[in-house]
């Protein structure tokens, strides 16, 4: 990822990527509280196109992957199967406990860990589940971090 951002690839879809992300969303297991909370993120309450954070129309198109839940060995399979299928530059949010440790499921015979344990996470954004606002500044502060060539 070092090189895309050193310029192999070009600057310009480093700085496309901060005006307009596009974001993949994915459920490896666990309450659905936070999958709700980022989806009330997404709605126009909240309305995060006013930061040009769109919603991918396929994994195979996606800069950020949102990753919520625990992950399970089957989840764990598939997760790392859809972070293959996205393009270079790409980047991961786990969002809330179960994204970034296993969180209540952890120490279960099928749940891995978090996030961590299958695709590089640039962001953590914690809580259990984090509010709406948590969820879109944890996207704004890895648009930050991009921008500054810190991932």
């Amino acid at each position: 990822m070092s090189a895309v951002l050193s310029g192999t690839r070009g600057s310009s879809s480093v700085r496309v990527i901060c005006y307009s992300p596009w974001l993949v969303h994915f459920n490896t297991g666990a309450c659905n509280g936070c999958d709700i909370e980022v989806l009330a993120a997404k709605t126009p309450l909240y309305d995060p196109e006013r930061f040009g954070i769109k919603l991918a129309p396929s994994v195979r198109h996606g800069d950020i992957l949102l990753v919520t839940g625990a992950v399970t060995k089957k989840a764990g399979e598939r997760l790392k199967r859809l972070y293959e299928q996205m393009p270079n530059p790409k980047f991961v949010v786990a969002i809330g406990a179960c994204a970034i440790s296993g969180g209540v499921f952890q120490g279960s015979y099928s749940v891995l860990g978090g996030a961590g344990k299958v695709v590089p996470v640039s962001v953590y954004v914690p809580g259990c589940p984090p509010r709406p606002e948590a969820v879109i500044d944890g996207v704004l502060k890895l648009l930050e971090m991009i921008s500054r060539g810190e991932v």
